[in-house]
């Protein structure tokens, strides 16, 4: 059948996987607890009945806040098919920024995941006045479950069922059915209108870098509010590809071996974390089979695509993957035929890691404003291309503009920011390109290489221009290091503050007989000192002169979602980094004396 709303995907697999017992599933009291397709089709059903049987009428909005879950789906399915709008927000947001969000888009209904965030939930819902009722996914008692309103509709289905297939069938691609906010690094969250057009022309897209099956199986970890992991998950549905949700961050690792997944979406954090535990393990292997695995590893990192490397070493790649690289694929359940990263630049280094450890790797750029996917390396044809996202995908336009900035079109492009005309004209031309705000440029014509945020690029006081992010992530493979911003604005030279990688460097401070009183005394430590300074002169060397770092400080804070360094996505929150260490800038930087960067 012709899929052209969201939940004519459901439709379509009744009739193509009704024999799938496992087409969603999650782990409830350490066990694995599936649901076919029939089972999520009825409760869908039975939860738009008890939408419509509480008066929410089209285009009303339901903002959710939850982990990933299968009830998840239900809802977002049931929201999509009577015509109401889901406003997914993250779990991890400030109270500020719930309240602002709230408030802006104005939801009748609040779907919430569990009694914590309940607790923190309830009394910023009762500020707003558009709010009529909260339903939790957990039981939280004297709180409404969502098993209430399934419960609800089943009394009401007789006669609400001609009514939502009337709405059903008036529903058209056109109209809106998502609201997403940008997880607002700098200034206000904006909200992103989505149609259900937008979203399967990506999907569609999507559709000709990928060919997974129902065959496949998916661990789904990263938040289903982001846009990324949610269009991969209609694509998973589209196509009857198992989907299991991990229960949580920190069991990602023992959710892969018990899943064996052969495909699952991350951010590059993700991965930098895998490859340094790995990488862990290897230093404390006895000496021989340290030496061993970093050979593989030393290989590894000088992999190039299409055998560029020549048959001698692929021969000595090969020795390598019997002896080490199998065993890293036995972490990941043995079964992975490719992971796809977006959200963020990954390292060079892991691409090659990865690939060269045969486990597949594919980078992909996008936004949420364009549904999200604009470009992605594709292995189907071969156009891959290390330290680029891969080409455009079939559906978009890219155009670089005259100073570098990426700009799109395409059907998979917003419709504009919800409640913010002024934003929304800024956000286009006159002939109709989405500026990104990302700068980049096109390699021969095809494969996209994204360079930096235009707002994030600084300029030094001889006028010469930085771009933060590719020098922090050169700093970020160096295993001292777990996150770094580059400072310098309008000053004479770049600086870098560093959140250590404490882990690495209590172990190493460890061998070397350094010993300390708490963090503070660690990264003051001359030692410490003059070891960073040793990875900054390295890395250095790979940078031009411009870009070189001058001077660095030492942070005792781990960056992080709930203390507000990290985005949702994990990026840098930098306005809100510039005013946490506007001290350290000013000590950096003397002559600024209000530490403005």
């Amino acid at each position: 059948m012709e899929i052209t709303r969201i939940f004519d995907i459901l439709d379509n697999a009744r009739k193509l996987y009704s024999y799938k017992s496992d087409y969603l599933a999650c782990k409830e009291n350490g066990a694995w607890v599936r649901y076919s397709v029939e089972e999520y089709y009825q409760f869908v059903q039975n939860i738009s009945y008890g939408l419509l049987a509480l008066g929410l009428q089209k285009g009303d909005r339901i903002a959710s806040i939850s982990n990933n879950r299968p009830e998840w789906n239900f809802f977002d399915m049931a929201i999509n098919q009577t015509g109401l709008v889901h406003v997914p927000i993250y779990p991890t947001v400030s109270e500020s920024e719930y309240e602002y969000i709230l408030k802006h888009c104005e939801p009748r209904l609040l779907l919430i995941s569990d009694k914590i965030l309940f607790q923190k939930l309830e009394p910023i819902a009762k500020k707003v006045t558009s709010i009529f009722d909260i339903v939790t996914f957990s039981s939280v008692p004297g709180v409404k479950n969502w098993k209430e309103i399934c419960d609800l509709g089943i009394n009401k289905s007789n006669e609400l069922r001609n009514v939502l297939s009337k709405i059903k069938s008036e529903i058209t691609s056109d109209e809106m059915t998502t609201l997403i906010y940008t997880s607002g690094t700098t200034g206000n969250p904006k909200g992103v209108m989505l149609t259900h057009k937008n979203i399967l022309s990506n999907l569609w897209g999507i559709s000709q870098v990928f060919n997974f099956t129902e065959a496949d199986t998916t661990l789904s970890f990263l938040p289903l509010c982001h846009v990324f992991e949610r269009t991969i998950n209609y694509y998973f549905q589209k196509n009857g590809i198992s989907i299991y949700y991990a229960e949580n961050m920190g069991t990602i690792a023992d959710n892969l071996k018990e899943v064996k997944p052969t495909v699952f979406i991350a951010v590059p954090r993700v991965l930098e974390s895998i490859y340094a535990k790995l990488i862990g393990a290897g230093k404390d292997l006895k000496i021989f089979k340290r030496l061993l695995f970093f050979w593989a590893v030393n290989l590894g990192l000088r992999f190039e695509f299409q055998r560029k490397n020549g048959w001698f070493y692929h021969i000595k790649l090969s020795l390598a993957d019997k002896l080490i690289f199998s065993k890293w694929r036995e972490a990941l359940g043995n079964r992975v035929s490719i992971i796809v990263t977006g959200g963020a630049a990954l390292q060079e280094r892991l691409i090659r890691i990865f690939n060269a450890a045969g486990i597949p790797v594919v980078e992909g750029y996008g936004m949420t404003e364009t549904s999200p996917v604009i470009a992605a390396c594709n292995f189907l044809t071969g156009e891959v291309m290390i330290g680029t996202v891969g080409p455009v995908i079939p559906g978009m336009e890219v155009m670089i503009s005259c100073d570098g900035e990426i700009l799109v079109r395409g059907d998979s492009v917003m419709n504009g920011y919800y409640k913010e005309p002024e934003l929304t004209r800024e956000a286009f031309d006159e002939e109709g390109w989405f500026h990104t705000g990302d700068v980049g440029m096109l390699i021969d014509n095809k494969f996209l290489k994204i360079t930096d945020r235009k707002k994030e690029i600084f300029k030094l006081s001889n006028g010469k221009y930085i771009s933060p992010q590719v020098i922090e992530n050169k700093l970020k493979e160096s295993f001292f290091i777990e996150q770094a911003m580059v400072v310098g604005n309008n000053e004479k030279f770049a600086s870098v503050i560093i959140a250590p990688n404490f882990p690495f460097l209590f172990k190493w401070c460890k061998i070397h007989g350094i010993d300390f009183n708490g963090k503070i005394d660690l990264i003051t430590n001359h030692k410490v000192i003059e070891r960073y300074q040793k990875e900054i002169n390295e890395i250095n060397k790979e940078l031009g002169p411009i870009e070189q770092i001058k001077k660095f400080r030492l942070v005792q804070e781990e960056w992080t979602q709930h203390t507000r360094e990290l985005s949702p996505t994990l990026k840098l929150r930098r306005r809100h980094l510039y005013s946490e260490y506007k001290e350290v800038i000013a000590e950096i930087y003397p002559e600024q004396k209000n530490g403005k960067i």
